[in-house]
């Protein structure tokens, strides 16, 4: 596959995607390229009737959302949206993410997707790398004050504000406006200021805007294998090629009339093909929350019995523990997609046995819009630990850690690297990383992982994760994956710490599970037996939490950052 996304060579067989018995690879059905108001426009007109969305017990169809979509997109339009403007949309989860992402689109426009949690200087790289210059907020006091204080020198021309009372149902609307006025932004009466409200009611004519599946509709950004924050290139037919991909996988479309919980958000490129994109592809109901709040997800799980998860570790922790006082309500769910960060198997084990529903664990990065392999969700061989099998379509390759043009055999650990129509067309406005990320063709992911004699992918770590220890590559993953096994053990990092001897060592940074205790010294003679040596932590840590990011993951570079600091003092000392 060359960088835009256009597939260049057969998928060669025995090298990636494997039949979960061993066997050989069926040819996958072509994947068409498609726009994704595509997927809409046939939602409304095959599925009209059918919720689309639920969202605090207020519904909407899919004809709602349509005829919503087209008013807007024709008042974004008469703004002066259109190809070559890039719109923001900084929102949670609501009606108003699905309304906007696709008016815009339909305009021709490009959505980049802001988290409404980023502090100013965050918005400010963003707006400005992008070229933002239309910005949706909902009208949350602090988080339209972010946007409207850097919005003059930025360029932000416009800002949509979304108002939150508006989208409640009756009684909520008016409680919220009366209980939450002190948190419901105060904005001008000016040329900068937009509300939703005026473009759903626009009547101006729409003037249909030729668009095709190669241009670029989403900028993810990203911080990609080198931490720099970078933008993927997700075209429309990258991310419809995502959603078709996963249709093929589960095995089912519409005709199944899913309900899936859209509780991770959608700015998030996971939840934005998983969540809104296979949701309107299969014309399901989502049910979205603006938070994972555990109380509320719980109430609402039991309200709606959705038949799809889409989950973090962390989330499918919180469930678990919640079930020893309190009775969770899964009894329709299907299954559990779990992605973002490694699965500890005792986690899945004890969902998988409190709700009867098979939770697999998926693989995949910004740049692949995101999915490139998953577990088998129905029949099919789910290995422990294992990132499953590459989605139709998509081929993984294993590469050489010091020659990345040499492909590895089956069993060896090298880079992950990857071809697909999912694959991004490249980073926006920097083709030196873009240059970079490819090799032969294929995309390089920076992870460590393996493909065993059934096509199944197992990650060992991300390359700039390794900890070098007197000359051998200590793969954190592992550690922590032996940490796990301690029944004691909630969450555990590891990160390398400098060493005077050895250049980097092992520290080990764990949470414990309520009611249980055990001491640094004892998890380390745990270690003895399932760890080598030279593995071994110098140090384990424990904590009453551990830094996460916003959706949820466990986060290493907080930490990295900490000891970093302590190091330098002690130097100074």
């Amino acid at each position: 596959m060359s960088p835009d996304g256009t597939v260049t060579d057969p998928i060669p067989p025995g090298r990636g995607a494997a039949t979960p018995d061993g066997g050989g690879v069926p040819a996958p059905p072509p994947i068409p390229k498609r726009l994704l108001t595509d997927m809409l426009d046939a939602a409304v007109r095959d599925h009209g009737a059918r919720p689309a969305v639920d969202f605090l017990k207020r519904r909407w169809s899919y004809a709602q959302i349509g005829a919503q979509v087209d008013h807007v997109a024709a008042g974004l339009q008469a703004m002066g949206v259109g190809p070559g403007v890039r719109l923001g949309l900084c929102l949670p989860n609501t009606p108003y993410f699905v309304v906007l992402y696709f008016a815009a689109l339909r305009c021709g426009a490009t959505i980049v997707n802001f988290n409404p949690l980023y502090v100013e200087h965050e918005l400010r790289h963003q707006i400005r790398d992008s070229g933002t210059t239309v910005m949706a907020v909902v009208d949350v006091a602090n988080i339209h004050a972010k946007v409207a204080a850097i919005a003059g020198e930025c360029g932000l021309e416009k800002i949509i504000v979304c108002p939150m009372a508006d989208i409640l149902p009756p009684l909520l609307s008016i409680a919220y406006r009366l209980f939450k006025r002190k948190d419901i932004a105060r904005w001008p009466h000016d040329a900068r200021h937009v509300t939703f409200r005026s473009l759903a009611e626009s009547r101006a004519p729409f003037r249909p805007v030729p668009l095709s599946p190669d241009d670029v509709a989403v900028l993810q950004y990203t911080g990609g294998t080198t931490g720099v924050p970078k933008a993927a290139m997700l075209s429309h037919a990258n991310l419809t090629a995502n959603c078709r991909q996963m249709t093929l996988h589960v095995g089912h479309g519409a005709e199944q009339n899913d309900r899936i919980m859209g509780v991770l958000p959608m700015f998030h490129v996971f939840a934005l093909t998983t969540v809104l994109n296979f949701s309107v592809d299969t014309a399901a109901l989502m049910i979205l929350l603006p938070r994972f709040e555990l109380d509320q997800f719980l109430k609402t799980v039991k309200r709606t019995r959705p038949t799809k998860l889409l989950a973090v570790p962390t989330m499918l922790t919180a469930i678990n523990k919640a079930a020893i006082t309190r009775e969770i309500h899964f009894e329709d769910l299907d299954y559990c997609v779990s992605g973002g960060a490694p699965l500890p198997f005792d986690v899945r084990a004890e969902f998988e046995r409190l709700t009867g529903a098979k939770v697999v664990e998926g693989y995949g990065l910004s740049e692949t819009s995101p999915i490139l392999t998953c577990n088998p969700c129905e029949g099919g061989i789910i290995k422990d630990n294992s990132a499953g099998i590459a989605f139709p379509g998509t081929t993984i390759e294993i590469r050489g850690l010091d020659d990345p043009h040499q492909l590895m055999p089956v069993g060896e650990r090298g880079e992950v690297c990857a071809r697909g129509p999912q694959v991004m067309q490249g980073y926006w406005n920097k083709p030196d990383e873009t240059a970079k990320v490819f090799v032969d063709g294929a995309i390089r992911t920076g992870d460590v992982g393996y493909l065993d004699a059934d096509g199944y992918l197992f990650l060992v770590d991300r390359i700039k994760d390794v900890i070098i220890c007197g000359g051998y590559n200590v793969y954190p993953r592992m550690i922590e994956e032996a940490l796990y096994e301690h029944p004691a053990i909630l969450e555990a990092v590891v990160i390398g710490v400098p060493d005077d001897y050895r250049g980097q060592a092992p520290k080990a940074f764990v949470v414990l599970r309520p009611g249980q205790s055990a001491t640094p010294e004892l998890l380390c003679e745990f270690l003895t037996t399932r760890i080598s040596k030279i593995e071994m932590p110098r140090e384990v840590e424990i904590r009453e939490s551990l830094p996460k990011t916003l959706i949820g993951k466990l986060s290493k570079k907080e930490l990295v950052a900490e000891e970093a600091a302590k190091a330098k003092a002690a130097a100074a000392n």
